[in-house]
């Protein structure tokens, strides 16, 4: 199958792309966000084809996956069909609705020929998507390894802009967890994040631009995992961390309580329980080992590889029938 897609996500496409499809990338010269192609920080089979915007009409698609509402026009300037029309469609949403939710319309909503493919259960409650058909693919992780060792006391995050979407991303939050455990934040636009939050520069260090296998390292050299997002999707990166086998901390808001069984992590809405389950798992490397291994276990049975890309694969075949 000739799937269409752009590069909008790199670590999700990380793991769509180890499919068995030809996945076809638009590129353009600037390498803008409309034509970033193939990723650079990511390993990639060479069935993932880069083509130039001006070519793609020239390409067999036999469906488009949409993950931007503007994406629709540009599937119809630059392959010259209307998406769910001329070309079978689906648009995936990564993102947990904003505004007034739960009210919130989604742009691609009431449109029967383009089902809305949802990355996790609480986004699809969420999102009014009208009349538009609706299914939920959950994430699917390209298993680094159990990598935990821990041996640096300190307390990971990872969050990309996190001064910009502030309250969204818990970002006030993290001043009274340095309280317990000093943090090492990644991720992108993070540099000036201590200074942003009053914080010493031992109390929070940030890392940006670190290669995916060399931030998997990394992060599984802290003692303890942080999620404190408090309304996005589900990030990629903590189950990333809990398949490292980390023990997770995670506020209690959208998805996290589904995706950390007990046992495998703290998940709460009390600031105060946050900062001493941190400081909990860097005290006791028993509780942390055993957390991790159990937190692994359920990343492995909830969101493998194999079972996200059959699920897909379902979804694909279903949309071209």
């Amino acid at each position: 199958m000739n799937i269409l897609l752009w590069h909008v996500h790199g670590s999700w496409t990380t793991s769509f792309v180890q499919g068995p499809h030809r996945y076809l990338l638009p590129v353009l010269p600037d390498r803008g966000p409309d034509g970033i192609g193939r990723a650079r920080t990511w390993e990639w089979p060479d069935r993932v084809v880069e083509v130039p915007a001006e070519r793609l009409r020239d390409q067999d698609v036999d469906v488009v996956v949409l993950q931007r509402p503007h994406e629709y026009e540009l599937v119809r300037d630059w392959l010259g069909r209307t998406p769910g029309v001329d070309v079978p469609s689906v648009f995936l949403e990564h993102n947990a609705p904003d505004g007034d939710v739960p009210l919130t319309p989604h742009p691609m909503r009431d449109r029967p020929n383009l089902p809305i493919v949802h990355v996790t259960h609480f986004n699809s409650l969420m999102w009014d998507c009208g009349s538009a058909p609706t299914t939920v693919v959950e994430h699917g992780i390209v298993d680094p390894g159990a990598r935990w060792t821990g041996d640096i006391g300190r307390c990971a995050v990872v969050v990309n802009e996190p001064i910009r979407r502030g309250r969204h991303t818990g970002t006030d939050l993290l001043p009274d967890i340095a309280d317990a455990l000093p943090l090492d934040v990644f991720g992108m636009r993070v540099e000036k994040l201590a200074e942003h939050l009053g914080l010493a520069l031992d109390r929070c260090r940030t890392y940006e631009d670190h290669p995916q296998d060399r931030m998997h390292d990394a992060l599984a050299r802290r003692a303890v995992y942080l999620h404190p997002m408090r309304w996005t999707s589900l990030g990629l990166s903590l189950l990333e961390a809990m398949h490292l086998g980390m023990p997770v901390v995670a506020v209690a808001s959208t998805e996290a309580a589904r995706a950390i069984p007990p046992g495998a992590g703290t998940v709460t809405a009390s600031t105060a329980e946050l900062r001493e389950a941190v400081r909990h798992y860097a005290a006791d490397r028993a509780a942390a080992r055993a957390a991790g291994a159990a937190a692994r276990d359920a990343a492995l049975a909830r969101y493998g590889l194999a079972r996200f890309l059959s699920d897909w694969d379902a979804v694909l075949k279903e949309a071209v029938s």
